[in-house]
């Protein structure tokens, strides 16, 4: 009887070591599938996502609507990549660069103002000229103060509003003067091109000197007027990646996106022309 039980303990024994070893071997098969399972997707998930980057693109006023389309492409082409634009007066933005802004791009309005950022040692490589631009004189859509050549800005109690003469826009206001022989009496020199076409459109001036691509953006608020003294200041406008970029092959991207055939389209149909 004692003998039978101790086999019996035995057998009991050893079918319980048994199970434990199985279960401890089916749960670690378990805890492995689930594990292998949850780092794969991990590493699938990390593959396929792209580190976070910020481009920093600074551009004239008068680039704004198609640099941003252009951007919005180019960041789906670049998972990962926020493209960040500071528009403004070009000679403004120079300033900022020089100050130590931080940037990858700087697209400027007329080749004077990229030339001082080359002069200050903030370009990387040579600018690269993308588009030109030409004045067109802007006013309210009801153009309530007759307007119909520049020789009209010049008349006593027309509200005109310039770009300030720094300004590529400014500049090239001057230029189309000289060329007329006139001059006229702005009531406010603007920063930007974008300021000059919010104080037209607000009524605040009975007319402005914007660029042609400035009036289309604008749609039916108002209406330009071409005068032939335009052709005289006609400004190109460069591109070019600039020395402090951290990181260097994008803004390299970036202005090949701008200079590209997919590029040039958005830009040629926002109104610029060849440079």
């Amino acid at each position: 009887m004692k003998t039978q039980t101790i086999r019996y303990a035995v057998r009991s024994s050893i079918a319980l070591t048994g199970l434990l070893a199985l279960a401890a071997c089916g749960g670690s098969d378990s805890g492995d599938a689930t594990g292998s399972g949850a780092n794969s997707t991990a590493t699938q998930s990390n593959s396929s996502s792209a580190p976070a980057r910020t481009l920093t693109v600074f551009a004239a006023a008068s680039l704004q609507k198609p640099f941003e389309e252009i951007g919005d492409a180019f960041e789906k082409a670049h998972p990962g990549v926020t493209v960040k634009f500071s528009f403004g007066g070009s000679s403004g933005l120079v300033a900022q660069l020089q100050e130590g802004a931080p940037a990858h791009v700087l697209a400027t309005a007329n080749e004077a103002t990229m030339d001082k950022a080359v002069a200050d040692s903030l370009i990387s490589g040579t600018p690269t000229p993308f588009v030109s631009n030409t004045l067109q004189i802007v006013v309210p859509q009801d153009n309530p103060a007759g307007i119909t050549g520049l020789a009209d800005l010049t008349k006593s109690g027309t509200k005109v509003v310039l770009c300030a003469p720094a300004v590529p826009c400014g500049a090239a206001s001057t230029s189309v003067e000289k060329s007329a022989g006139i001059d006229i009496k702005p009531v406010s020199e603007e920063q930007s091109v974008t300021d000059v076409l919010g104080k037209v459109r607000s009524g605040e001036a009975d007319a402005g000197l914007v660029y042609v691509t400035d009036v289309a953006g604008a749609g039916t608020e108002v209406k330009g007027i071409d005068f032939p003294e335009a052709k005289s200041a006609i400004n190109i406008y460069p591109i070019a990646a600039l020395k402090s970029a951290t990181d260097a092959a994008l803004a390299t991207e970036f202005v090949s996106a701008i200079t590209g055939a997919d590029g040039q389209a958005v830009l040629r149909e926002a109104g610029f022309a060849a440079p």
